[in-house]
């Protein structure tokens, strides 16, 4: 269970409620955090943060990575402060070129790198995880406040009754079940997927009217050839297949294209906007673009440019074979 979590529902805590929350019957373990994006980007439009800096107790690194190893060498930060040790994701690792050892700077601070997080996850891969009371130090100065509680209960199936007595046991805090946190999200969510069906709907029409012209242009020009072949008797359903398998084949040529040019295009927006290296996504571009969305598109776009080609052929098999043959010889 989450406990006020930011930047959903945003402010901060006093670090003593943590006491307060331990007490509360149900909570088996509370364990503060807290947490800062970073924006780094100032020549572009930053949509999404570089990196996130979470500051959490030495010994319950588990609480954030789960079972995510150090890759060989590193060690997790110890709970002196004057030490100033930090551990980043391997995204921040090789685009800084940094290595268990090395130094960064955070606001006013040197730090030290003690260890690269060996995990494919896109969050922990651009963290920068310290002890709680050197992200405090960091980011407000002095060590009063959090703004994120994680939760462990004595129960799974009381997680409603706990974060009820949570909120009414201490005032303003809201504890977030998993059912409370898609609540906030579901709408959210929702207004992309209206949007995302509406564009894609859009696109594909798009689609098969560009597909149905090109496929009228070329009918016209070989106009001379289809009533040639409908004179000596070629079945109307040859030349229709004729038609429909070109559209087809240019709908699998196009979806092929807009694949591989879509797919650079992608990564190469995200790159910019996020200061991460191309080269980094190359490596994962079937995570990013995943092969199941490949083969969607694909199958759709042929399958639009064939209904297409099916409008086309029949208009082609309307027409006047006596009155083409004679313009055209």
């Amino acid at each position: 269970m989450v406990v006020q979590a930011f930047p959903v529902v945003g402010g901060n805590i006093p670090e003593n409620v943590i006491d307060r929350v331990t007490q509360v019957e149900g909570v088996k373990t509370a364990v503060p955090m807290v947490v800062r994006f970073g924006y780094q980007v100032e020549s572009v439009i930053q949509l999404v943060p570089t990196n996130i800096s979470i500051g959490i107790p030495p010994g319950n690194w588990s609480t954030l990575v789960g079972e995510t190893p150090l890759k060989p060498g590193g060690q997790w930060p110890t709970s002196t402060l004057d030490k100033n040790e930090v551990v980043v994701g391997p995204s921040l690792a090789t685009q800084l070129n940094i290595a268990s050892g090395s130094k960064i700077t955070m606001g006013k601070r040197n730090l030290t790198v003690t260890g690269i997080l060996d995990t494919r996850s896109a969050l922990l891969s651009r963290a920068i995880i310290l002890p709680i009371q050197l992200a405090q130090h960091l980011f407000y100065g002095h060590t009063m406040w959090i703004n994120m509680i994680i939760i462990e209960l004595e129960t799974t199936e009381a997680r409603e009754e706990v974060a009820k007595r949570i909120e009414e046991e201490i005032l303003g805090l809201k504890a977030l079940t998993a059912q409370e946190r898609n609540e906030i999200v579901e709408p959210l969510l929702n207004d992309i997927d209206t949007w995302n069906i509406g564009l894609s709907s859009v696109l594909y029409l798009l689609s098969m009217i560009l597909v149905m012209m090109v496929a009228l242009i070329n009918i016209s020009e070989r106009r001379r050839d289809f009533a040639t072949l409908d004179a000596i008797g070629t079945p109307k359903r040859t030349m229709f297949r004729m038609v429909v398998t070109e559209t087809a084949f240019i709908g699998l040529i196009g979806s092929l294209t807009g694949i591989f040019l879509g797919s650079i295009t992608a990564i190469f927006i995200v790159s910019v906007y996020t200061e991460i290296p191309l080269a980094l996504f190359f490596t994962d571009l079937l995570n990013f673009v995943p092969p199941l969305f490949m083969i969607t598109i694909l199958i759709s776009t042929v399958i639009v440019s064939a209904i297409a080609g099916i409008i086309s052929a029949i208009a082609t098999l309307r027409m006047n074979v006596a009155e083409m043959l004679r313009a055209e010889y």
